[in-house]
């Protein structure tokens, strides 16, 4: 493991509702989804971008902190 994964940007959620999903993009010429995690109220995931990861897409109600700050989606 390289240590830029170590250093790269994370970024938590925690979902406010069940069935909350969390989708991550590619980086590349085409942009495309590689994984997809579902939350239930309450549970958090932890995400990290990396050299695969450029983008994480949130549905749901949820509150996502970062290292710029907090926010919470408004569905």
């Amino acid at each position: 493991m390289s240590d830029n994964y170590v250093q790269a940007d994370y970024v938590a959620i925690k979902a406010l509702e069940n069935g909350v999903t969390i989708i991550g993009l590619t980086r590349g010429k085409d942009t495309k989804f590689h994984h997809t995690e579902k939350l239930d109220q309450g549970e958090v995931m932890i995400a990290q971008f990396t050299e695969n990861t450029s983008a994480i897409k949130v549905r749901g109600r949820a509150v996502i902190y970062t290292k710029h700050g907090t926010i919470e989606t408004t569905v």
